[in-house]
């Protein structure tokens, strides 16, 4: 039986590495690119942030929809920018602008002190056309590491290129896509998330 399944963002990054990483464990699995209204996202953790956008698509297209959110926490700045990451420079600034900016703020600090770690929550919701009371479920997934005094690889986006992972001395964007898609906080999320996705089936 195949599942097709909404991913609530206009991202068509997030799309594919959601596809690649979801088409390897599910290959019965498709994921589609969501067309609709953007929510307000104004929670203020990453699980409430995902649901919201979540439960807005489900809402929209009828479909079972996934979202995520995620970011960069960084223990010198008290685990900002957080859920702020997308935005850390302002609105409308680009995810070069936030690299740049969360650079900046790191220039003076040592080596280590600089540990940082990826988080990223995926939020499913089947709507109640689908399913009896409808059916929600949070997954999580943290990729710790440290962050890099300058920017490199292009394998990669947000803040990627300034990330190296713990067992690594290369940035997440010099990663090659099957390792990262094995090891990223995302993959990691997955690994929670699959064993319920296949009880949709």
């Amino acid at each position: 039986m195949s599942l097709e399944v909404v991913l609530a963002t206009h991202n068509q990054h997030k799309v594919q590495e959601f596809q690649r990483i979801l088409g390897a464990a599910m290959p019965e699995i498709t994921v589609v690119a969501y067309d609709g209204p953007e929510p307000v996202e104004d929670g203020v953790t990453f699980s409430a942030n995902a649901l919201i956008k979540a439960r807005t698509a489900a809402a929209h297209t009828g479909r079972i929809a996934l979202a995520d959110d995620s970011g960069i926490a960084v223990d010198v700045l008290g685990g900002s920018p957080g859920i702020f990451s997308a935005r850390w420079s302002g609105p409308g600034h680009s995810d070069r602008d936030n690299l740049d900016l969360l650079l900046a703020q790191l220039a003076d600090i040592a080596a280590e002190h600089r540990g940082a770690r990826f988080h990223c929550t995926i939020a499913l919701v089947v709507p109640e056309a689908l399913r009896a009371g409808g059916f929600e479920h949070v997954s999580e997934g943290v990729w710790p590491g440290h962050l890099a005094a300058a920017s490199s690889g292009a394998n990669g986006f947000g803040y990627d290129p300034i990330f190296v992972p713990d067992g690594y001395d290369i940035s997440a964007a010099e990663l090659s896509p099957e390792v990262k898609n094995q090891i990223s906080h995302r993959a990691r999320a997955f690994a929670d998330l699959i064993p319920t996705l296949r009880s949709l089936l």
